[in-house]
């Protein structure tokens, strides 16, 4: 069983006056933070502001770049030539790594958000170029991918630094990918049960599809999403139940 696991949480997703989810109850309980890089989500403001808050709070940031659609949230997927994506993450993490050394703080690790991760579990090719543009901006940062997907299958290819993800919020497929959100039962809702969902994973050192099947994994980190409503419910089940499975809670 894994004794020891980082808990991390996508956030500074607000935008000027609007706010999305609570980040400050939330980095309360969590170790690690993916930051919106204005892209998907956030702005400067947001983002210092976060990144702020949670270097205060020693949890560790992580930039977390999606495609630059904000009406669509990032969880719209977009065709765009390698290019042109290349260029798109290596703006994001370089303002990113900018904003943080502005408020003092450095940025560890590096998450793809939304729709564009989404295809890179799906496509080596396409994670190839993401994670490749990440890395020329900084040969040392931790590449955060979903779990026995494509997107792991890359960053060990490239020899790069890397930590395994799972969800607590979110259903799986048999091939390790996220069930889409379109469909009944994508998305979790209830705190108590995604805790032990959790539990079983790493009680087991694999992912429980759907499905019921059991895909081994190597578990670094869980994510829940900012953004939901039970957030911070979820996030507090988590650490308690963990906690008292004699799970440590910490930076990956």
């Amino acid at each position: 069983m894994v004794m020891k696991v980082d808990l991390n949480s996508d956030m500074g997703e607000g935008f000027g006056p609007w706010r999305m989810g609570d980040d400050a109850a939330l980095l309360d309980v969590i170790t690690s933070a993916n930051i919106a890089c204005g892209f998907h989500a956030g702005d400067p403001d947001v983002m210092a502001e976060t990144m702020r808050l949670a270097a205060k709070n020693g949890v560790g940031i992580g930039a977390h770049p999606g495609f630059a659609d904000l009406k669509g949230f990032g969880r719209r997927r977009l065709d765009i030539g390698a290019d042109e994506l290349g260029n798109m993450i290596a703006y994001q993490l370089g303002a990113a790594e900018g904003v943080a050394r502005s408020v003092g703080a450095n940025i560890r690790h590096f998450k793809l958000h939304g729709a564009l991760a989404n295809m890179c579990a799906e496509d080596a090719t396409l994670a190839k170029t993401c994670y490749s543009a990440a890395l020329r901006v900084n040969p040392d940062i931790i590449l955060m991918v979903l779990a026995e997907t494509a997107q792991q299958a890359v960053v060990q290819e490239l020899g790069a630094n890397w930590a395994g993800e799972i969800f607590a919020d979110r259903a799986y497929e048999d091939d390790a990918t996220l069930v889409d959100r379109s469909k009944a039962g994508a998305v979790l809702h209830d705190a108590d049960m995604a805790a032990e969902r959790i539990l079983n994973m790493l009680r087991e050192d694999a992912i429980i599809a759907e499905s019921g099947k059991r895909i081994p994994a190597k578990i670094d980190t869980i994510c829940l999403h900012g953004d939901t409503p039970e957030a911070v419910e979820m996030a507090r089940a988590l650490r308690t139940k963990l906690s008292a499975a004699g799970v440590t809670l910490a930076m990956f």
